[in-house]
């Protein structure tokens, strides 16, 4: 589709990160397989991630938040280009600041990698049961698994941040995470089965 190519342009040259071709690719092919249909996605950049996952069955609605204007715009433009403004509701704000009541079957987080544990335990609540929360961005152009290669101060301080994100999923009780080595690395993390009995025996 030539209006993806053009977001995946207009990305590369405007510096803006967007999912890598195997990461969405396998993002959506999860979308398809587990029949997700309604999705919550912290960081909307300029739209790709959710015109992808949207375009892939038309039973799909999502919620997609972006505290950035000029992403915003951007992201606006191109999901009423592709007419997806009705099945696709960006929201401008900050993702922190922002109460949603409704559930999800999927919680996609792709925002600033520094607020990883605080998107993950502020939305987690907003998960259907058997709901699944993504994350991207786990190896980070693959500094996470060499530090020595992050030379700025700014790529030393989200390495830190993404390992203790790591070091949070490894040892949350509430669920269990599996991580896949796709893309730059994502995690899926569900409601752990032991948990669900503890609340089931009180």
């Amino acid at each position: 589709m030539k209006m993806i190519e053009n977001i995946e342009k207009y990305a590369k040259e405007n510096r803006i990160p967007i999912m890598l071709p195997d990461g969405i690719e396998y993002l959506c092919n999860y979308i398809k397989e587990n029949n997700i249909k309604k999705i919550l996605e912290i960081g909307t950049a300029i739209g790709y991630s959710a015109i992808k996952m949207a375009s892939v069955n038309d039973n799909i609605y999502i919620t997609t938040i972006e505290k950035d204007e000029k992403r915003y715009k951007e992201a606006i433009k191109n999901i009423n280009i592709l007419n997806l403004d009705k099945r696709i509701n960006v929201l401008l704000k900050d993702a922190l600041e922002i109460e949603l009541k409704d559930k999800y079957d999927l919680i996609f987080i792709d925002a600033s990698k520094g607020h990883n544990i605080d998107f993950f335990n502020k939305f987690k609540n907003n998960l259907n049961d058997n709901g699944v929360i993504i994350t991207d961005n786990l190896s980070f152009h693959g500094l996470v698994e060499n530090e020595s290669l992050a030379i700025t101060k700014n790529q030393k301080g989200i390495v830190k941040k993404i390992k203790l994100f790591i070091d949070f999923l490894d040892n949350n009780q509430e669920f269990d995470t599996n991580y896949i080595e796709i893309g730059d690395k994502i995690s899926i993390s569900k409601r752990s089965d032991k948990n669900e009995k503890n609340i089931s025996n009180t």
